[in-house]
């Protein structure tokens, strides 16, 4: 039998010029559960997994060569990976079982999110400042710049996906999760600057030393502003 429920969610109904238009619409358009719909949820969960799994590996590879080369830009990135991969466990738990037409569950996930968001930013913000007082110059790492050039590539793909999956479902988990891949590219192409200003310093130009300490401080507030936006419950819209 096919369902229609009308789903609400508080404070997704933002028309800002950046709204992801179609997800805000569907979240508060009635939700017509079909056959399409749950072929959609496991869509969006299969395409969780490849997250989670991208994320473990980007996280252990991104954190070995930070801490090898002391690139705190490098460490925050990678850092970050394992707050995209809990996202990505939200949203196979999300649409898994009775779990699947629960909203309540959905509301807890985004402020679990917000709390992992919270957790990181410290770490990442004193590092970034001691590098700035002490002058610490980091290394070059070639594994580090393929894996930031990788995610640069991959991570709009899956974040498309996932927004387009949300607005079928009308789940703002699953278009949250989507909007941390954007952010996730983002930062890695941040990173990639940084590390390639930094091999530019090891063969002679010493002038950009700072930039990767300033990219962990970007790093450090964007968490803090998601983990605000995650808790609030607007990962969605705003």
């Amino acid at each position: 039998m096919t369902e229609i429920r009308a789903v609400t969610t508080p404070n997704l109904g933002s028309t800002s010029a950046d709204c992801a238009a179609d997800c805000c619409a569907a979240i508060t358009t009635p939700v017509v559960r079909d056959a399409g719909w749950h072929r959609a949820a496991r869509q969006a969960r299969l395409l969780a997994w490849v997250s989670l799994v991208w994320m473990g590996a980007e996280g252990a590879i991104g954190l070995w060569q930070g801490f090898t080369v002391g690139s705190i830009a490098l460490i925050g990135w990678a850092s970050g990976s394992a707050v995209e991969g809990l996202a990505s466990i939200i949203v196979v738990w999300r649409f898994t079982g009775a779990w699947t037409l629960s909203e309540t569950a959905e509301r807890r996930s985004q402020q679990a999110v917000a709390v992992s968001f919270w957790l990181l930013a410290p770490y990442v913000a004193i590092e970034s400042v001691h590098d700035l007082l002490t002058g610490h110059r980091a290394e070059a790492t070639v594994l580090g710049m393929v894996l930031a050039g990788s995610s640069l590539a991959v991570m709009p793909v899956l974040g498309y996906a996932k927004q387009r999956l949300g607005a079928r479902l009308a789940s703002g988990a699953t278009a949250g999760e989507g909007i941390q891949n954007y952010l996730c590219a983002a930062q890695a192409g941040a990173v990639l600057l940084s590390l390639a200003v930094t091999a530019s310093w090891a063969g002679g130009w010493a002038g950009g030393w700072w930039l990767d300490p300033v990219i962990g401080l970007v790093i450090a507030a964007w968490s803090i502003w998601e983990g605000i936006q995650a808790w609030r419950g607007e990962d969605c819209c705003q």
